[in-house]
């Protein structure tokens, strides 16, 4: 028989075979997991939105990082949730709030381990919900967000967060929040800009796990969904402004994006599998409609797939087990 020459397949004969040529990995180094820490808890309270995701006490936060670090998970990527907020967002550059306390801990804890991140943004802190203050006509003030934005970055690298995750998604913050650190002396923290930062219809259960105080929308300055070219422009923006790496975010809707940044800056890029992708899987699952183990190390492996050097997600200390089984 001559028919067909060329027999792709002969790849895909075994296990042992498949395992020798696959192109992409996933190991539990590439996962970060963000953590939502609540003040005022005495135990972890569940977010009914994100089946097995919580917002946790201090004790229940230190309790799980350190459980992600025996996993071997890359690192663990903070959001603090505030007793109060006022206009301003003044509990996120406090040095005794609760987003900075947490990464003091959790730094103590495990900082050699892994690597803690924080999340800056004043949304978690401001009484209207948005990302920035507010102009006289209500709308976010780029300039003088950018101000509380080196304010709050100064407090989390004083607070030991080896990462800064830049997420505002402001005019020009990867370069005042650089400069704003280089001036104190913290020229080693390392900046996670949100480069490509959509205004996604799938953040939805994250509104809940903050308990977001937001009215209206974020349509002013994170990305049309529409918009890949401008995905990109804002990547290579970042990378110019000084951000040590970049970030996709959603993941699974926007892996087109995803490669393309990838294809055009020369640092790491990394990409957020949010909490409605991760819902979306959880629902499905639950109702016995897919695999659940199967179908979420199979959306890690995609997003690695397009690009992706790390992977933010809610599965991420699961994640790791099972590749470590």
């Amino acid at each position: 028989m001559s028919f067909p020459e060329i027999r792709p397949r002969r790849l895909r004969q075994s296990l042992a075979v498949r395992n020798l040529v696959r192109e992409t990995s996933l190991e539990a180094r590439h996962l970060v997991l963000p953590m939502f820490v609540r003040e005022g808890l005495n135990e972890a309270v569940p977010i009914s939105s994100m089946p097995g995701v919580v917002q946790h006490s201090m004790e229940s936060l230190r309790r799980a990082a350190v459980e992600a670090a025996e996993t071997g998970v890359g690192g663990v990527m903070l959001f603090g949730v505030p007793a109060t907020r006022d206009a301003i967002g003044s509990g996120a550059d406090d040095p005794n709030g609760i987003l900075n306390l947490a990464a003091a801990a959790l730094v103590e804890e495990v900082g050699d381990a892994l690597v803690v991140q924080t999340d800056l943004c004043l949304d978690e802190f401001t009484d209207h919900g948005h990302c920035g203050v507010l102009a006289a006509d209500g709308s976010v003030d780029n300039d003088a967000t950018l101000q509380r934005y080196v304010s709050m970055a100064l407090a989390q690298a004083r607070a030991g967060s080896r990462l800064l995750g830049l997420s505002g998604m402001m005019d020009g913050q990867v370069a005042a929040i650089r400069q704003g650190l280089d001036r104190e002396g913290f020229t080693d923290t390392l900046l996670l800009g949100y480069a490509a930062k959509y205004a996604s219809a799938f953040y939805g259960p994250f509104r809940e796990a903050v308990d977001s105080q937001l009215q209206g929308d974020r349509r002013t300055y994170q990305l049309d969904p529409g918009n890949r070219r401008e995905g990109l422009r804002e990547a290579l923006i970042d990378e110019a402004e000084g951000a040590d790496i970049v970030m996709v975010k959603p993941a699974m809707g926007f892996l087109d994006v995803l490669r393309e940044v990838r294809d055009a800056v020369h640092i790491p890029v990394w990409a957020y599998q949010i909490s409605g992708e991760y819902a979306m899987i959880e629902a499905a699952a639950a109702n016995g409609w897919i695999d659940r183990e199967a179908a979420v190390l199979e959306s890690l492996l995609s997003i690695r797939r397009a690009g992706a050097d790390a992977v933010l997600t809610y599965w991420a200390t699961e994640a790791a087990q099972w590749l470590r089984d």
